[in-house]
């Protein structure tokens, strides 16, 4: 097995000849949250042939590029004019073509992600960079730090900042390799992070979806599922921060259930305490999409899973699979 300094020189030796073909789109997993936005955002400073764009900006992606004047362009899922000459394309921040949301053009990629599953096939010219990191802003900030340093302007750390502390759950999720890289985007610059932490925190609800947070909590249902403390409920919007709010009655997992327009979505959100005793919940949601279809995965903290069957049977199938957790690890 290569190591991460050896993969990061191929990164750039892959990066660099695709750049010399032609232009090189940064495309964003589908959900726009802020790791995937913040990661394709940065990389893109690499070189002026390199733009980031994809399908959705999250909340917080979308307040972070508007604040910031951030380069990302999105796009449709069909129709989608690409550059005449393409060198290759980089993905970031999704374990399968399916997270992209559309179908990639015939040109080698390039794969940076860090979920625990994979469901990418590759051909000889493509590579994939799969590290072991809470977050894909982690493998950013590593290969622009190493090969790139000057692309380190005080946006781009904020955009890998971001980045950063959503998808630990503002670090409550973080390991070692988090703090050294917190650091590191910390290291010589003015940002103040408490400031900057703060102004993240601060996501905007309407009186409806004030609502909608509301009827969910009055909505919820405690289960015991095998070793593991479980909180259901459903809603309409905002369903993983409800499933963020509903860990801090003290249970392991929480999962929100939604159906719309004939598709159901399930959301889940685990402590830190649970994932070390076992619990991963990107492999649940990979299991109900083997059993049921449609499409899942995720971290071991947080993870989803979208497909077409009914919303009763889609939570009793993730109950089933996260009871046996713990009998499946070992």
């Amino acid at each position: 097995m290569t190591s991460h300094k050896e993969q990061l020189e191929a990164m750039k030796v892959w990066l660099d000849n695709a750049l010399a073909a032609g232009a090189v789109p940064v495309v964003t997993g589908q959900n726009g949250d802020m790791d995937t936005v913040g990661s394709a955002v940065a990389l893109s400073s690499y070189h002026s042939g390199m733009l980031s764009c994809g399908l959705h900006l999250g909340r917080v992606a979308k307040k972070m590029v508007s604040k910031y004047d951030a380069p990302f362009r999105k796009i449709t899922e069909k129709g989608t004019a690409w550059p005449q000459h393409m060198g290759g394309i980089v993905i970031v921040d999704a374990g399968s073509p399916d997270q992209v949301g559309f179908d990639l053009p015939d040109v080698p990629l390039l794969v940076i992600d860090h979920h625990a599953t994979n469901g990418w096939d590759l051909k000889e010219e493509d590579l994939m960079l799969q590290w072991d990191v809470r977050a894909t802003t982690e493998i950013i900030t590593q290969f622009l730090s190493n090969h790139a340093p000057n692309c380190l302007s005080t946006n781009v750390r904020k955009m890998l900042l971001a980045g950063l502390i959503t998808d630990t759950g503002r670090f409550k999720h973080a390991d070692h390799s988090s703090f050294n890289t917190a650091s590191l985007l910390l290291e010589d610059t003015k940002i103040d992070y408490a400031e900057f932490s703060e102004h993240l925190e601060k996501e905007q609800t309407n009186p409806s979806e004030r609502g909608s947070l509301l009827r969910g909590m009055a909505r919820s249902k405690i289960h015991a599922a095998g070793d593991w403390s479980l909180v259901t409920t459903y809603a309409g919007t905002l369903e993983g921060r409800l499933a963020s709010m509903l860990l801090g009655v003290g249970s392991d997992v929480t999962l929100v259930s939604r159906f719309r327009d004939g598709s159901t979505r399930l959301t889940a959100r685990a402590t830190r305490n649970a994932t070390l005793r076992g619990v991963h919940l990107g492999k649940i949601m990979q299991a109900v999409a083997q059993q049921h279809g449609g499409e899942g995965g995720g971290h071991d903290g947080a993870a989803g899973w979208t497909g077409e069957i009914d919303r009763i049977r889609a939570e009793s199938s993730f109950i089933a699979h996260l009871t046996l957790q713990k009998e499946l690890n070992e």
